[in-house]
């Protein structure tokens, strides 16, 4: 299998393709500029909000294939490919649950914004950082004029030690998904960011081996699966490093870049800045 075959690129963001302060690799426009020059498409692929990883490529917005909320809502070029929402009961009785979690706060992800109930600063501080559009309510359950594509929660105790466990008999009914340290992601049991992936494949004609991955947590395990070229990263959790066919450098030593630079090299494409 070669480089010069790859005619999808999705990676994760936080802990991927981001450094540690969020930023993205110094050398990522340019970059990204030779692989669209070479008709390679570019997804960016999180358990963020489609606005807010929107906000993240301003300038090129119209080239970036935007795969939000763990897969349940893929949007090119302003038109929506896909869209799988939770029914309404479900997620009553997900909130209900969530409610008697320790130490957890609970974020329901419209489609046109995000809900919180408790504004609580060290919560807040962390809503900011992954969702631009958002509105405190009285009571989630009352919130009925949206999509509902996920139940995110934030769980300051830790969520695969905790939160996780209030869900984990929902694994069979629901992406039940520990997406960082602190968050734990609930969805439909048919989003997931390797069905998102999925959906693109099909859409603009692309096979397994013209796809490359990039992941580096559990929401990524999926998406590792749907591409020949599946890379974790040396940070990223040790069940994606088992299920990722290659390891790159980590996040904070640009490992996607130098993929993406090695990709270049080999379809024989010069002048990349350094890093």
């Amino acid at each position: 299998m070669h480089f010069k075959d790859i005619k999808l690129i999705a990676t994760d963001m936080d802990g991927t393709l981001l450094n540690a302060a969020k930023e993205l690799p110094v050398n990522f426009l340019p970059v990204f500029g030779l692989l669209h020059a070479q008709g390679i498409l570019f997804a960016a692929a999180s358990g963020r909000q489609f606005y807010n990883i929107r906000n993240q490529f301003t300038t090129i917005q119209e080239e970036v294939i935007f795969i939000a909320e763990n897969g349940s809502y893929v949007v090119y070029r302003d038109q929506e490919l896909f869209v799988q929402a939770i029914d309404r009961e479900t997620v009553g009785r997900l909130i209900t649950i969530a409610r008697g979690i320790p130490d957890a706060f609970i974020i329901l992800c419209g489609k046109k914004q995000a809900y919180i109930e408790n504004d609580t600063p060290e919560f807040v501080k962390n809503v900011n950082m992954y969702y631009d559009r958002w509105e405190k309510v009285d009571d989630l359950l009352q919130v009925h004029d949206d999509a509902f594509l996920k139940i995110a929660i934030c769980d300051l105790a830790g969520s695969e030690s905790n939160s996780f466990l209030y869900f984990k008999h929902l694994e069979k009914e629901l992406e039940v998904k520990v997406s960082g340290s602190i968050w734990l992601d609930l969805s439909h049991k048919l989003a997931n960011k390797g069905r998102a992936i999925n959906v693109l494949q099909k859409h603009f004609g692309i096979d397994f081996n013209g796809t490359m991955v990039f992941g580096d947590y559990l929401n990524d395990l999926e998406m590792m699966k749907e591409g020949y070229f599946s890379y974790a990263m040396e940070n990223a959790h040790p069940d994606v490093k088992a299920a990722a066919r290659f390891i790159t450098a980590s996040n904070e030593e640009n490992g996607v870049m130098q993929v993406l630079e090695s990709l270049l090299a080999e379809k024989r494409v010069s002048n990349i800045p350094d890093n």
